[in-house]
C-alpha cells in the first residue's frame, strides 16, 4: 500500500495564492517606478506596500504627490477609496468565527481585492480550507508585491524618468480601470458626471480638495438614481447593458439570504 504523504499547508497555500503573486509582479513593478518617481526612495516604498497594499491607492498616491497634492486631500481620498473593504470584510467574517483580535487584525491588513476573491471562493467550495490557510494566501500575496514595488523602486532610481511621462502614464491607467469598470449606461452616465463635477469642482475650490467633493457628490448621485429605478422601474434603458439591446437590466438581483456583496 502506498503510504499518503501531507503536503505542508504552506504548499497548499502558495499553490493557490501562485497564480495571483504571479500577476502582482509586473504591475508592482511599474507601481514601484511610479512612487520613486512620486518621491519614495527603496524603504519608503516597502513601507508604503506593506501598509496601504492596494494598487489603485498606490497608483493614487503617486498621481497625487506629483501634482504637488496636499496630505490632507491625499488621506480623504485614500479613505473614500477603501471603503469598499469594510464590505469585503464582512462578507468574510462569518468563516473567521472564534479567532482573536490579533489574527483579525492581521488578516484584515493583508486583505485586497484579488485574495479577498480566492478566499472567498475556497471558503464556499473547500470545506477544509482555514482561516489560517486565508490569512497564508494574503500574506504570500503581499510578500510578493511588496517584494516587485521595492525592486520597481530600485529600477526607477537607476532610471531618469519625466514627471510629464508619469502624468501621462497614470492618467491612462485611470482611464482603463473606469472603462473596465463601466458597464451599464449608468454607470456611463456617473462617469460623465463625476468629470464635470471635478472640473467645476476644481475651478471653484482652487484645491485637490474639489476632486474629493466631486468624488463623493457623483458617487451619492449614482447610487439615488440606481436605487429610484429599481424600485420604479427595473427595466429602465440607464440599467442596461452597454450594446444591449435586451430589455432587462444589467443589474444582477440576488436573493436576499445571500451572503455574496
Amino acid at each position: 500500500m502506498k503510504e499518503t504523504v501531507d503536503t505542508p499547508r504552506w504548499k497548499e497555500t502558495f499553490k493557490v495564492a501562485w497564480p495571483l503573486c504571479l500577476s502582482y509582479t509586473p504591475i508592482g513593478l511599474a507601481c514601484g517606478i511610479l512612487l520613486h518617481a512620486g518621491g519614495f526612495n527603496f524603504l519608503l516604498t516597502g513601507m508604503v506596500s506593506l501598509m496601504v497594499f492596494s494598487g489603485g491607492a498606490q497608483f493614487l498616491i503617486a498621481q497625487m504627490l506629483t501634482v504637488n497634492a496636499p496630505i490632507l486631500t491625499i488621506i480623504l481620498m485614500l479613505f473614500f477609496l477603501e471603503l469598499r473593504y469594510a464590505l469585503l470584510g464582512s462578507s468574510l467574517s462569518k468563516y473567521l468565527q472564534g479567532q482573536n483580535h490579533r489574527f483579525i487584525f492581521t488578516f484584515a491588513l493583508s486583505l485586497n481585492d484579488e485574495n479577498y476573491a480566492v478566499n472567498y471562493l475556497k471558503f464556499a467550495t473547500d470545506k477544509n480550507w482555514t482561516p489560517n490557510d486565508a490569512r497564508q494566501v494574503e500574506h504570500w500575496s503581499l510578500l510578493f508585491w511588496t517584494i516587485s514595488n521595492m525592486i520597481g523602486a530600485l529600477i526607477g532610481s537607476a532610471l531618469s524618468i519625466n514627471l510629464e511621462v508619469v502624468d501621462f502614464a497614470l492618467t491612462a491607467l485611470f482611464i482603463y480601470m473606469i472603462v473596465m469598470q463601466v458597464k451599464s449606461r449608468l454607470s456611463l452616465l456617473v462617469c460623465i458626471l463625476s468629470g464635470v463635477l471635478a472640473a467645476v469642482c476644481l475651478i471653484f475650490t482652487k484645491s485637490t480638495l474639489g476632486l474629493v467633493a466631486s468624488t463623493l457628490l457623483a458617487s451619492f448621485t449614482g447610487f439615488a438614481i440606481e436605487e429610484l429605478l429599481k424600485k420604479r422601474n427595473k427595466n429602465s434603458f440607464l440599467l442596461r447593458d452597454i450594446g444591449s439591446r435586451s430589455n432587462g437590466p444589467v443589474v444582477e438581483e440576488f436573493d436576499k439570504d445571500s451572503d455574496i456583496l
